[in-house]
C-alpha cells in the first residue's frame, strides 16, 4: 500500500471522528448570519491556499517524510511522518482557542484509542504524538498542528 492510500484512509478516519463537531464557519462579506459545519479534511494542501481563511474550519494531513528500511528479509519497513494542520474560526478569542484545542484533542484521543486505521496503517506510539497550538495572535483564526509517525506495510522485494 502506498502513501496516497494511507492519506485517504487517514482523511476518512478524521472525517468520521470529527463529523459531529459543528464549528463556526469563517464569515464572508456576503454572509447574513453565522453558519456552522464540521471541519473539512484535506490531503497535502488546501484546494486554493489563497482562500485559507475562507475554508475554516479545516484539517490538512501532509506527508512530511518517509523512511524505507530493509533488514535481513526481503520485505522493507516504511515509517512515515505526518503533519496535521488544524484551523478554526471564532470571533471570541478565548472560545476560539478552546475550539481549536477541542478539535485537536478529539483527533488525538481517537488516534490513540484506535492506533490502526484502514486495517493496515499503524500509529507508532513509541515515536510519540506531538501537538502544538500556535501562540500567534491571528484571531479570529486559530491554528495548531499535530505530528505523528506511522508504520505502513512494507514492500516485498523481488529477486
Amino acid at each position: 500500500m502506498d502513501k496516497v492510500q494511507f492519506l485517504k484512509a487517514l482523511a476518512a478516519f478524521t472525517s468520521e471522528v470529527t463529523k459531529d463537531m459543528i464549528l463556526p464557519v469563517s464569515l464572508q462579506k456576503e454572509d447574513m448570519e453565522q453558519q456552522f459545519r464540521a471541519p473539512e479534511v484535506y490531503q497535502m494542501r488546501l484546494p486554493d491556499s489563497r482562500q485559507a481563511k475562507k475554508k475554516a474550519p479545516y484539517i490538512i494531513h501532509q506527508i512530511v517524510t518517509g523512511t524505507d528500511t530493509q533488514g535481513n528479509e526481503r520485505k522493507t519497513t516504511n515509517h512515515t511522518v505526518v503533519r496535521s494542520v488544524f484551523c478554526v474560526y471564532c470571533a471570541d478569542e478565548q472560545e476560539g482557542g478552546l475550539m481549536l484545542l477541542a478539535l485537536m484533542e478529539r483527533l488525538r484521543i481517537a488516534l490513540l484509542k484506535q492506533v490502526v486505521i484502514g486495517n493496515q496503517f499503524a500509529l507508532n506510539t513509541q515515536a510519540g504524538l506531538e501537538t502544538m497550538c500556535y501562540p500567534d495572535d491571528t484571531a479570529p483564526y486559530f491554528s495548531g498542528e499535530m505530528v505523528s509517525t506511522w508504520r505502513l506495510p512494507g514492500i516485498q522485494r523481488e529477486v
